[in-house]
Order: C-alpha cells, then structure tokens, then sequence
C-alpha cells in the first residue's frame, strides 16, 4: 500500500515543479545557488548598495520585490550582458510568454523585438507595470511625429487626450491592425451611435454604420471639423455623395455609378487624357482598382489623396528599391526622403522608368550641376567602351537608388569603376 502511494505522489510531485505549482523561482534558485536561508538580494546589496533605494519606488519587479535577484541574473557567469540569465531579447518571456496571442494580427514592433526594457525598468519604476513614463509620454517616447501632429492640430480626438490604451493595445493584437482593441468600426461605434439622427444627417443619409471610419476621418486629431483628413476629395468637401454613389434612398445606395477610371474621368478627363497619351503607362493604372489602387477617393492626409506617404506607397510594390536605399552607403535624398515624384512620373511618361526626362543628364541634372564637378565626358556623343550601343550617362557610373558602396557606384572602390572602361590603368 505504501509503494503504491509513493508511485503517485511521485509523479504528481514531478508534474508540479514542470508545470509551476510551486511558483517561487527564489525557492528554486535558493536551491540552484544553494543559497543559505534569508540569503537573496541581500547578498547582492551588499555590493549594489544603490539597490536599496531603487526599492523604495512605489512599483517594484517582482523577482526584486522577492528579493530573487537569480531571477534574471546569474550571479556567477553568463554569456548574456548584465550576467542575464537569457538574452536580453527573451528573458521577460520566460515569466510573461503569453503576452503575443498565437496569431495577433499586430504585434507591436518593441515586443516583437524583445525590446521591453524600451517601455519597462526591469527593477522598479513611480508608474504601474514598471513603466518608465506615465501615459502618452510614454508612447510619444517613439512616436515623435504623432506627438508633433497633435501639437499643432486644431481637433483633437477626445481618446487621444485621455491615453492611446483607450483603442490601443499595448502588446498586441489578436483581431485588429494596429494594436487596436477591435476592428476599427467596431471600436469607432462604441462610442459613435450610428442609430442617431444627427449620424444619418452627417453622412448624408448614407448607411456608413459598418465603413471604414479611417477612409475619410484620421483617429488622432486634423485641423478639419468631423475629424476629417486634412486632403478631402472635392465632391466629399462639398457633401456630393451622389456624385459617385447612387442615391441614399436607392436599392444600392454605396453602389458606384461607373467603375474604376471611368468614373474618375468624369471630372479628370484632361488629367486623364494627358497620362493615356504617353507611350508607357504606370501598371496600376491597368490593375483591377486602377486610380484607387495609389489614391483614396474620400479623403487623404497626404498630398494628391495618396493612401500613404510616397516611401510607404511606392515601396509596397518597389519594395526592393526603398531596402535598396536604406542598405546604402550614401543617401540619395529623393529616395531617401521618398520624393520618388521628383524623377519619376507616377502616372506615365514617353521615357524608360517613367522618367520625367529623356536623358539621365536631363533628369539628373535637374538637381546636380554635373559639369562643375566632372569633366568624364558624357552625353549622346560619349560612347560607352562596355556596351558600344550605348552612351555614358550617369547612370553608367552610379546606381540612382543606392549601392552598398559610396558615391552610389556599383563597385568598392572608384578605381574598380574606371577600369571597367579605363582597362589599361587596371593592375
């Protein structure tokens, strides 16, 4: 009877230390580090003195607060700065591994790193979860450019002025993009009664309860009353819904009279006719969405009615050009600023890469003054010893979205460029 009882206490026991019944990592490291009774942190703070007031902050770790410092420390060696007992990368997820749902649809991009000492002491801190700023300041830490949006706006959004966690998660988000608490019309309609009549008269007597909201308001704040973007379409600045959709009081109220550009033509067709008149057309100008796979056809904080910033745009189809640019030595401003408009044409153009000049001296030479800085021959006249069907032009020598290299040259040093022609000063 008493072996049989052994033989379950045995692996109930086993089974309690795999799955942390017993929870006190300083039981288990006092017994990893034999460690003498009431030992802990108190050895530790006998050389890190300044510990103790680090303790007397109102929010305290709690490995520190147990005074297990081997909680996340190794205190005789370790591989790891700050004698870790992991990478720094991954030690908070030994103790806190479901912070990611399996599947998030967003996860926020310091988590995902590891980088949770960016928003958490590890020790203690004045504010709840250790963190190191209270509210906004907090998450405005890293995203300077929506603090400075909010700054100078005239409306703000009232969720804004009380704290991001209002519609933001903080880790991540199982359902919604952008760490939000729910898909956006979801969480836009918990506070925005859509069954009110003052809604209906707003819209225009649309049914919009179940749109995008983010297709015509920006969350955040705008200078515009309604929230809306800063860049609003013409016929929605002036309430002229039924100017693209049918009627509010017909079958199909969001139906759209005409499909894509036909229905842009309608009060674009000199813009229209001008792009259609050049030899080489923008594909998505072809694509299924046409105008709207570039443009918004509400409402835009950028300029033109883009959907995002030209860097962002442009890059989600030439993602290999803007990578291009950040691996490079040497920033090339157009693109490093995502000015891709300043050389490129986005619609069409009779030029290779829909360029807005025939030659690379031309569409180059609209920034660079080249003839003050080189004398290489170059030009229609200039034959390119390599290739004797074609000219040197500029980008004979440089790569206009970068190269590892600097000067944006193909090549590690300027010597192995020039002996590519100059063959004779090769050795």
């Amino acid at each position: 009877m008493r072996n049989r009882l052994i033989m379950l206490l045995v692996p109930a026991l086993l089974a309690a230390v795999v799955w942390g019944v017993f929870p006190s990592r300083a039981e288990d490291n006092s017994l990893k580090f034999k460690l003498k009774p009431g030992a802990g942190s108190k050895i530790c703070f006998n050389c890190h003195a300044a510990f103790q007031e680090t303790m007397k902050k109102p929010f305290v770790h709690t490995p520190l607060k147990k005074g297990d410092c081997a909680g996340c420390h190794n205190p005789h060696t370790s591989r790891h700065g700050k004698l870790l007992d992991a990478d720094r990368s991954r030690i908070c997820f030994r103790c806190h591994p479901d912070l990611t749902p399996s599947g998030s649809r967003s996860v926020h991009k310091v988590v995902a790193a590891g980088e949770c000492m960016k928003c958490h002491d590890p020790h203690a801190a004045a504010n709840k979860f250790q963190l190191r700023q209270s509210g906004n300041d907090l998450c405005f830490d890293c995203h300077k450019e929506l603090k400075q949006q909010l700054e100078k706006i005239k409306f703000k959004h009232s969720p804004v002025t009380k704290g991001c966690l209002t519609c933001h998660l903080p880790h991540a988000s199982a359902t919604a993009p952008f760490l939000l608490r729910a898909d956006i019309s979801s969480l836009c309609t918990g506070c925005h009664k859509t069954d009110r009549p003052l809604f209906a008269k707003q819209h225009m007597n649309y049914p919009v309860a179940g749109s995008r909201c983010t297709g015509c308001h920006d969350p955040h704040g705008s200078n515009r009353e309604g929230l809306l973007y800063n860049g609003v379409h013409k016929p929605v600045a002036g309430r002229m819904c039924n100017q693209c959709h049918e009627e509010a009081n017909s079958a199909k109220p969001l139906a759209l009279k005409k499909r894509g550009a036909e229905l842009c033509r309608g009060c674009h067709s000199v813009k229209m006719n001008e792009i259609l008149g050049k030899n080489r057309l923008h594909w998505p100008l072809l694509g299924k969405d046409e105008c709207l796979n570039c443009h918004n056809p509400h409402a835009s904080k950028d300029a033109g009615l883009l959907k995002s910033d030209q860097k962002t745009l442009c890059g989600s189809c030439h993602e290999e050009a803007i990578r291009r640019q950040d691996r490079s030595a040497s920033k090339h401003e157009p693109v490093d600023k995502g000015q891709c408009t300043a050389c490129h044409n986005p619609h069409s153009s009779d030029y290779l890469f829909l360029a807005k000049a025939p030659t690379d001296a031309e569409w180059c030479g609209s920034c660079h003054d080249w003839q003050k800085h080189s004398t290489h021959p170059l030009g229609d006249k200039a034959i390119d010893p390599r290739n004797r069907n074609l000219t040197v032009q500029c980008l004979s020598c440089h790569r206009a979205h970068g190269t590892e290299y600097k000067h944006l040259i193909p090549f590690v040093t300027v010597s192995d460029l020039c002996t590519q022609c100059h063959q004779q000063y090769k050795r």
